[in-house]
């Protein structure tokens, strides 16, 4: 009977003690928080990616008409050709650029040789594709526009890019599915899609692309 009255003003002093003690709500506080600040953190990186991806994507179809404007395979004393391996050659640069990507199987690259036509007219002279992203350009098949002047070009409507007289633009349509890091359920796979266009760097032989090496087909 003597140590009940000190074992109550032992409970009484824990009770009080445990009144004023504040690490059990701070505790609950970082269990409700952390997974948001997480989820949030997560987010930010996915979209950070996102716009990273967006970027290389662009960059990319700016690289592989560039590339495409300086072929000049030849001698001095002929017209540079174009000819399938070269733009094979532009193709494998752009894989290697890509590499980390997985371009092949998620994106899709459309090369198109605009010139004009006997008409004065644009045309689309060749067209080569690299990846297996099903889509097809949306400004035309090769052969398109060979005669006549009612293709206008290629690009945005009103904004169309022609070529000029003897010579030809390289205009590259380029789309990727992207491949999300974490959100894959939110986020999905986005289509990221770009234009470019550089207007060949030399005179070269615009009558076709000569068949050395394995036609990279748009079918």
């Amino acid at each position: 009977m003597r140590r009940y009255p000190v074992t109550l003003r032992r409970a009484r002093y824990l009770v009080r003690r445990l009144a004023r003690n504040v690490r059990g709500a701070v505790i609950i506080e970082m269990a409700f928080t952390i997974p948001l600040l997480v989820l949030l953190g997560l987010g930010g990186l996915e979209m950070a990616n996102l716009t990273l991806v967006s970027t290389r994507v662009s960059q990319l179809g700016l690289s592989v008409a560039d590339n495409a404007s300086r072929i000049a395979a030849g001698s001095n004393l002929t017209l540079p050709q174009v000819r399938e391996s070269d733009i094979n050659d532009v193709f494998a640069a752009l894989d290697q650029q890509a590499k980390n990507l997985n371009f092949k199987d998620n994106g899709r690259v459309i090369l198109s040789s605009l010139e004009r036509n006997a008409d004065g007219g644009q045309t689309i002279k060749w067209q080569r594709c690299y990846g297996k992203l099903a889509i097809n350009s949306a400004y035309g098949a090769e052969g398109k526009g060979a005669t006549g002047t009612s293709f206008a070009g290629m690009g945005p409507a009103g904004q169309e890019v022609k070529a000029a007289s003897g010579t030809a633009v390289m205009f590259v349509e380029i789309a990727y599915d992207y491949q999300p890091l974490v959100y894959g359920k939110v986020v999905g796979t986005p289509r990221i899609q770009s234009t470019a266009a550089f207007n060949v760097r030399e005179t070269r032989d615009f009558t076709k692309v000569y068949p050395t090496g394995v036609k990279s087909s748009c079918a």
